[in-house]
């Protein structure tokens, strides 16, 4: 590395650890939902689906056995399956009653199960749930069917079920090997439980493996991330996601339970992201937008070199379907006129589904403007590049990439045609980037790192 480029990584270090905003995933964010979209629009808007369509499913089972100490979604504890069959009674009502609102001939392309810990569900649940959703949801050819894992709540009949419903991937939680990381974030999960869940998903011919990992987390170090990667690798997982983590405990109380003076600086934050990446280059895997990995021939992978990766609320996605519907508790939904979220709450979310309504409690109707900086920064966060002359309004696209060059003058490139490429050492300032896009930024006050 040169002299000059040294003082630029150096200039954007600077920049990335003062920064400060909120997890910009996609546009509009999430903090911009009111509750004046409701059942009405959804009803509205999921009438008006084309017959025939493909479609996305989601599936969110709030329930966990352990609430882990660093995790900020919808999610509550239980010892008993009481809950979850209780749940599911409701899930049944829910999938009848959007079911009867779409129209005839919908098929489901992708179709997600995430939480919260859907694997929670005994056995003869988790049949039960991929029986009411086949009933109302017929897949497509060729559907994909994934699911969130975790390898602690993962035995032999659940496997089974899992194999039986046509699971065809499986992200399994990991975090971190370390058993001292492990032990300030309150999830303790062994090498050998991970091994074994992998193992067992290999042989009943789920072989689509993702891995979850996080850096930022307390007691970490290049030293203790090296040995977790070393044993991820051996996995051979498909994909991995490299997640950093974000200390709000105002945000999400559990996290007051780890020791915010264990956690790595920003330096050394950005330290671990640069490790962990290297060697995950190193070891082969393509890296995919700003926060995955995947081995070359992954469809991900493959995705991301044709131009044709996606992001949602959920993450990068290979999914091209225009419907996504979630389902359960707190579950978001896009649909080509907006965004629908079901109450989060799941005894609020059971009492709208017992009244024969949608649960959705908030939501956001796009205007054209609004679609076209969505797709602006959706390719943005997954080509890390936008050309205005690939759009119809290049004049209002350039003017984005004007604003986001304005911000961030040493971390972009621009042309004279107002094409905008994001510098190699500044990919990870690319959401601070989307964020300088947004005609409406989220008010900036106690939020997450940029890195």
């Amino acid at each position: 590395m040169g002299q000059v480029e040294a003082m630029t990584r150096q200039m954007l270090d600077i920049r990335a650890i003062e920064a400060r905003a909120p997890r910009y995933t996609s546009y509009p964010p999430a903090t911009r939902f009111h509750d004046g979209v409701g059942p009405d629009a959804a009803l509205g808007w999921l009438g008006a689906v084309p017959p025939g369509s493909r479609i996305s499913l989601y599936v969110h089972i709030p329930f966990c056995r352990r609430l882990c100490w660093f995790c900020a979604c919808r999610t509550q504890g239980t010892r008993s399956t009481a809950p979850l069959l209780s749940y599911l009674d409701a899930l049944e009502d829910e999938i009848a009653l959007i079911a009867d609102a779409l129209p005839p001939d919908v098929t489901v392309a992708h179709l997600h199960l995430g939480g919260g810990t859907p694997t929670l569900l005994p056995a003869e649940a988790m049949a039960r749930l991929f029986a009411m959703l086949e009933a109302r949801f017929p897949r497509a050819p060729g559907a994909e069917v994934s699911v969130e894992v975790d390898p602690t709540e993962l035995d032999a009949a659940r496997l089974d079920a899992l194999a039986e419903a046509g699971l065809t991937r499986a992200s399994l939680g990991v975090q971190d090997f370390d058993s001292a990381v492990q032990a300030a974030i309150g999830r303790p999960q062994s090498f050998a439980q991970t091994a074994a869940a992998v193992n067992g998903l290999r042989a009943r011919g789920i072989s689509a493996i993702n891995l979850d990992l996080l850096y930022g987390l307390p007691h970490q170090s290049v030293k203790t991330i090296d040995r977790t990667l070393d044993q991820a690798l051996s996995l051979i997982p498909d994909r991995v996601a490299l997640y950093g983590y974000a200390h709000v405990p105002w945000a999400s109380k559990r996290q007051v339970m780890i020791e915010a003076d264990a956690l790595p600086d920003a330096h050394a934050r950005l330290e671990l992201a640069r490790r962990a990446a290297d060697r995950m280059r190193e070891a082969g895997y393509a890296a995919v937008g700003i926060d995955h990995f995947a081995r070359p021939a992954d469809p991900m992978a493959i995705a991301a070199r044709a131009g044709t990766l996606r992001r949602n609320f959920q993450g990068y996605t290979t999914d091209r379907a225009e419907v996504l519907i979630g389902l359960g508790a707190s579950s978001i939904s896009r649909l080509p006129q907006g965004y629908l979220q079901n109450a989060a709450r799941t005894g609020d979310w059971k009492a709208r589904v017992q009244r024969g309504r949608p649960a959705v409690a908030r939501g956001y109707a796009l205007t054209n403007r609004d679609r076209l900086v969505g797709e602006v920064i959706e390719r943005l966060l997954c080509d890390f590049a936008v050309d205005p002359t690939a759009f119809p309004d290049r004049q209002s696209v350039a003017e984005l990439t004007a604003r986001a060059a304005l911000h961030w003058p040493e971390a972009v490139i621009r042309t004279r045609t107002g094409a905008l490429r994001i510098r190699d050492e500044a990919l990870h300032l690319a959401r601070m980037v989307a964020l300088a896009m947004d005609a409406e930024p989220v008010p900036t006050g106690r939020h997450s790192t940029a890195i």
